[in-house]
């Protein structure tokens, strides 16, 4: 599948609350995942644009669900980190009861890309999330990050040990996806996967 030609990226709105979300008439895909996993930078590297999503070394940077149209056809969804950010207990509450609703619910969905630094195991948070998703029937991609910085035997060690964790929510080792924003290892790849489940 041809990667697309984007000529056209732009933030739309930030989305606090429920109420505030666009009408659900373009596909969406999601990006969740750890704080400071790299999800800016990924998505940036996807749309060949270096400043459109703001990245920050500071966790917790993202504080809403952020929709960008892409090519007019789609919106990519910018998801607050969970995790270590560096915010109240009441704030992280209130954007997990979001993000939990908007899996939940949200019509245009079509896809949920799932990053994850290979050099740590999935957590406790992870494998909530991945079992809410599967429970929901969501499309997950899950995507390694930061990929060039592991050596090829660091690869293949976490590969199988983050396969057999997410094993029990059907995630087999060859359906994780390697991606660098350093280098754009994997960004084709991606695209190919994000353009089947936006075009299903």
């Amino acid at each position: 599948m041809a990667i697309p030609k984007i000529t056209q990226a732009e933030f739309v709105l930030g989305v606090h609350r429920p109420e505030q979300l666009p009408a659900p008439t373009l596909p969406e895909a999601a990006f969740l995942g750890r704080s400071n996993v790299g999800k800016s930078s990924l998505i940036n590297c996807l749309l060949g644009r270096k400043g459109l999503v703001r990245v920050s070394r500071r966790p917790g940077c993202t504080q809403a669900l952020n929709f960008y149209r892409v090519n007019e056809a789609w919106y990519f969804v910018d998801l607050p980190g969970y995790g270590y950010a560096q915010v109240s207990r009441a704030r992280q509450a209130r954007w997990g009861e979001l993000i939990l609703g908007y899996f939940q619910t949200r019509p245009s969905l079509k896809a949920v890309v799932f990053l994850m630094d290979p050099r740590r195991r999935p957590a406790a948070e992870e494998l909530y999330l991945w079992e809410r998703l599967r429970d929901w029937g969501r499309t997950v991609i899950p995507v390694l990050t930061k990929a060039d910085k592991l050596k090829a035997s660091e690869r293949a060690k976490a590969v199988r040990e983050i396969a057999r964790i997410l094993g029990p929510f059907g995630v087999a080792a060859e359906e994780l996806l390697w991606f660098s924003a350093l280098t754009h290892e994997g960004r084709d790849r991606l695209w190919g996967r994000l353009l089947a489940a936006l075009k299903a």
